[in-house]
């Protein structure tokens, strides 16, 4: 729990990075789905394409990026947000890299140089964020994500952050994605 606690404490400056941008007129609110990980797509059998967001009573006005990291946060985790092994957890920036062209595809002429610049915040930031809420409901008592044993939503912190870590150690190339996939 220490190493957890600190690694939030060093990372306090990033958790108002796109509020502070839509303070500032970069950013602006549209449609959100309100939570695009991976197990929220719709999959056509046959082909494996994504055909659907499902779970649509988050769907309110925010941040595209609020989505857009989540969904890139859940989707370029291999090993999964369950896994035991959190110290083995990476940020695939190949598959990022494939959401990312795949967005563009669709919603590139829409974006905005500050919608794309402020795509590594937004990885960045909803994985932490979400490792930060794991920990304080671990640190509460575990009231309210659903635990299968005690220390489950500390695992779950700690895989989150450990996702971050990678995200921040692969910040130019996620940048570079981002850039080329959206533009």
């Amino acid at each position: 729990v220490a190493w957890a606690q600190r690694f939030v404490a060093d990372r306090e400056a990033i958790v108002d990075v796109l509020e502070q941008a839509r303070a500032q007129g970069r950013l602006r609110p549209r449609p959100i789905h309100g939570d695009p990980k991976v197990n929220n797509v719709l999959l056509h059998r046959a082909s494996g394409q994504a055909v659907a967001l499902i779970d649509l009573d988050t769907v309110k006005p925010g941040l595209l990026h609020y989505d857009l990291g989540d969904c890139l946060r859940s989707v370029a985790n291999p090993l999964g947000e369950e896994t035991p092994d959190w110290r083995a957890v990476r940020f695939d920036t190949e598959l990022a890299e494939a959401l990312l062209r795949g967005y563009g595809s669709v919603a590139g002429a829409m974006l905005s140089d500050d919608d794309v610049e402020l795509v590594y915040d937004a990885v960045r930031l909803i994985a932490f964020e979400l490792g930060l809420r794991f920990l304080t409901d671990h640190l509460a008592g575990d009231l309210y994500f659903r635990c299968d044993a005690p220390g489950h939503n500390l695992r779950r912190a700690l895989v989150q952050f450990q996702l971050t870590a990678s995200i921040e150690a692969q910040e130019a190339p996620i940048r570079t994605a981002a850039t080329q996939a959206m533009r």
